[in-house]
């Protein structure tokens, strides 16, 4: 089946917050924010299939979709069009595949044609609780928070401009060399890597964006920074929290502060685990209200 695939562009926004508005939606890539800026490490392409905004990711190992496809029902044949747009692409017909599936949408993949795969979670605050940190439960994060504030001067908590782009970056750069050193994972090596691609391109783009920024100097340097975007009016995802090390008690503060700043929001995503059991337990130590869970669909062969 031959269908023409367009470049992502910034000027596609429209179109696809259309789409992504036919349902709610608890995973962070149901967002535009969330989907652009990963054109750093993929050639991110999509087309109107079966009347399904679909979106695909392509690199040297092939062709996946990067999220379910956006329509209000799927017509008869539409997922076998689908598949076969990125069958195109793969020299294994097997690689072909369709990310970050929402659990509400499983009943459209029937399970003697689909092979569904756990993918992973996505941890869900209720926002009051970080906001709040009260009661046992967060007498840790609490504790490190009001550390940081009686032990620290000249703190200045700002939202973000373009005039701290380089800072910002800079800082990411000091991080991820102390997180090498002490995380030989390679897994997670590459996620800093990742992650810094991304946020090259969040930052180049920032204006375009939904995106929040807040950052915390101390001495009128820049030493942590927290971007965030909205997934719905209720729902506020944490895509970056960024903070110098040697500062007891910086990230709990900052993460406090953002969760105290933007009251209309009801929870608070503090994305996935990546696959790393340290990073689970950090992301469980908030106490998470629920885990939304993702999926990955293939087909069945042979």
């Amino acid at each position: 089946m031959k269908v023409a695939l367009r470049e992502l562009k910034l000027k596609d926004r429209g179109v696809f917050e259309k789409h992504l508005r036919f349902s709610q939606h608890e995973l962070s890539v149901y967002a535009f924010e969330n989907i652009y800026i990963w054109r750093g490490l993929f050639e991110i392409r999509w087309a109107l299939i079966a009347g399904a905004l679909c979106v695909f990711f392509k690199d040297a190992i092939g062709c996946f979709l990067y999220l379910a496809p956006l329509c209000r029902k799927m017509p008869q044949g539409g997922l076998q069009k689908i598949f076969s747009v990125m069958d195109m692409y793969n020299k294994n017909p097997a690689f072909s595949h369709i990310e970050n599936i929402e659990e509400a949408d499983l009943a459209a993949f029937p399970p003697d044609t689909y092979r569904i795969k756990a993918k992973g979670v996505e941890f869900v605050c209720k926002r009051t609780d970080l906001a709040g940190l009260k009661g046992d439960a967060f007498k840790s994060k609490r504790w490190a928070a009001n550390y940081f504030t009686s032990h620290t001067d000249r703190i200045e908590y700002v939202t973000y401009t373009d005039a701290l782009k380089a800072a910002c970056l800079r800082l990411y750069e000091e991080w991820a060399t102390g997180r090498r050193q002490d995380h030989t994972d390679p897994l997670y090596r590459a996620m800093l890597e990742d992650n810094y691609s991304a946020l090259q391109v969040l930052l180049k783009d920032f204006r375009h964006f939904k995106f929040l920024g807040r950052v915390v100097k101390i001495g009128g340097r820049v030493q942590a920074f927290t971007f965030a975007f909205p997934l719905t009016q209720k729902t506020l995802c944490v895509a970056y929290e960024i903070a110098n090390l040697d500062y007891k008690g910086l990230a709990q503060f900052m993460f406090r502060q953002l969760c105290r700043e933007l009251s209309e929001y009801e929870y608070i995503n503090i994305m996935d685990d990546s696959g790393l059991e340290s990073l689970r337990q950090v992301k469980l130590s908030y106490r998470p209200l629920r885990c939304a869970p993702s999926f990955i669909v293939t087909r069945y062969h042979g």
